[in-house]
């Protein structure tokens, strides 16, 4: 137990998930809260903003840069109305960003009275942006609400959540409980489903692999798997690097494309599949298996033959491990690829003087920036 204002037992439960920077922009709803930060400059650093979209987009590049949570704190009503555009495409990109927001005094939440800041109903609006919201009503509830917004950003799908504390409440003290940090364990895949998909796997003449954002944390295996069965790895935006475009089997989306009417088994792997699924076209012949940690996610466009509701990393080394006991030598496709990915990059350098524009930045950037 330990004594605690409402706005530190909130910054103490954020240090608490290793929390070391703060975006955002003072107010007089968070004065509470800002004395609290200004007593922790050892442990929190604060990068303060001119306008609120300007933090809430630091904490969504933070997201996207580090893979770590990335937090921003604003006042109420126009305030966080200000972060939204931020809120929504960090919803879009399935990043981790956590809005914390004050709110008018707690007394007068919901009356219309006027109050400055007020919104007819700030936490309804906050749920429809984010993954999960909810408002702290007293000191002792931060550290739980707090660790369950943490639980929300990191298991299942990654997106932004929001919590919001009225002025009054940062003000109170209570005795506050720190809760210890919950750690979460992956979502396994099922072990029938491997199999199967393994031997459908096994059966394709022209796989191909599609990844996405969720992908990600998973590129050693994805590259592993397409290497074990020579099937190229299309990436659409969030899933470039996943596997090199140096690499003979790295497909940017045109690639992909012009490859597609010959694929007969695509794994989709932490990716809507908009693309191909919905774009370019399918028929009876071809078999879908998906991977995505999201269960609406995996039947959203069509019921694919295999669905893997489970983490990217851990499902795609069971499928390696499934597949490498029966394949047999598995001719190398590069010079087939290497051919196929030359004729697309000469057909994109024809669109002038764009290109040319592109070929200086590359030069001048490092090779993996």
């Amino acid at each position: 137990m330990a004594k605690l204002s409402g706005a530190n037992a909130i910054l103490q439960s954020l240090i608490a998930h290793q929390v070391d920077t703060i975006f955002g922009l003072p107010g007089g709803q968070l004065d509470h809260f800002f004395d609290a930060l200004y007593h922790t400059q050892n442990k929190v650093r604060f990068i303060g903003t001119r306008h609120e979209q300007g933090a809430a987009y630091m904490a969504f590049g933070y997201a996207r840069s580090t893979g770590k949570v990335g937090t921003y704190v604003v006042v109420p009503g126009p305030g966080v109305l200000n972060t939204t555009a931020a809120l929504c495409t960090a919803y879009a990109c399935n990043s981790p960003v956590l809005c914390l927001t004050g709110q008018i005094p707690s007394h007068a939440i919901g009356k219309g009275a006027g109050e400055l800041h007020e919104l007819p109903d700030q936490l309804a609006t906050l749920k429809s942006l984010t993954k999960w919201a909810a408002r702290i009503e007293h000191p002792t509830h931060a550290p739980n609400l707090v660790a369950e917004a943490f639980k929300q950003m990191t298991t299942g799908r990654p997106r932004p959540v929001a919590l919001e504390m009225a002025m009054d409440v940062m003000a109170d003290q209570a005795d506050v409980s720190l809760s210890s940090v919950e750690s979460f364990k992956p979502v396994e895949p099922d072990s029938d489903i491997i199999a199967d998909a393994a031997k459908e796997i096994l059966a394709a003449s022209r796989p191909m692999i599609y990844v996405g954002s969720g992908a990600i944390d998973a590129a050693d295996e994805i590259q592993e798997l397409a290497e074990l069965i020579q099937a190229p790895v299309v990436s659409f935006r969030a899933g470039r690097g996943i596997v090199s475009d140096d690499h003979y089997l790295g497909f940017t989306l045109p690639m992909g494309h012009s490859y597609w009417p010959q694929v007969d088994m695509v794994i989709g792997i932490g990716s809507r599949m908009m693309e191909p699924l919905s774009h370019w076209g399918t028929d009876k012949n071809l078999k879908v298996v998906r991977i995505d940690i999201d269960p609406v996610e995996v039947n959203r466009i069509n019921k694919p033959e295999y669905a893997l509701v489970s983490d990217a990393r851990i499902t795609v080394r069971s499928l390696i491990d499934a597949v490498r006991k029966k394949i047999g030598n598995v001719r190398s496709r590069e010079d087939e690829f290497r051919s196929l990915k030359a004729k697309i990059e000469s057909s994109i350098r024809q669109v002038q003087p764009q290109v040319s524009y592109l070929e200086v930045i590359r030069q001048e950037l490092p090779r993996d920036g």
